[in-house]
């Protein structure tokens, strides 16, 4: 049976750019509650965890520079742009939430 334990290094590449992309999300658009903002971290870290790896590719070979990249700098960069997405995106559909009536939940 083979092995499917995840090596660490991308491991951490990949917790790092989850990280990284929800800090930096949040500089931009800051959550209005600490419900919101737990929310969308963890959505964040989620999505970067999930999505780095694809994403880091796809972006590399759009941009044209996945030859220039270590497997590691392509998962962070992936995982980082997976995270802010995220972020971004529950960011928007909360405040489009809060204007058509549903209000904000305290």
């Amino acid at each position: 049976m083979p092995n499917i334990d995840p090596d660490p290094a991308m491991l951490a590449a990949r917790i790092a750019g989850a990280v990284a992309g929800a800090l930096v999300s949040l500089a931009y658009m800051m959550p209005r509650g600490a419900r919101e903002a737990m929310a969308r971290a963890v959505a964040g870290i989620v999505s970067g965890l999930v999505f780095g790896g694809p994403a880091g590719v796809a972006l590399t070979q759009w941009m044209g520079v996945s030859d220039m990249l270590s497997p590691a700098e392509t998962l962070l960069t992936g995982s980082a742009a997976a995270s802010m997405t995220a972020w971004w995106a529950l960011g928007a559909l909360a405040r489009i939430a809060d204007r058509t009536g549903r209000g904000p939940r305290a």
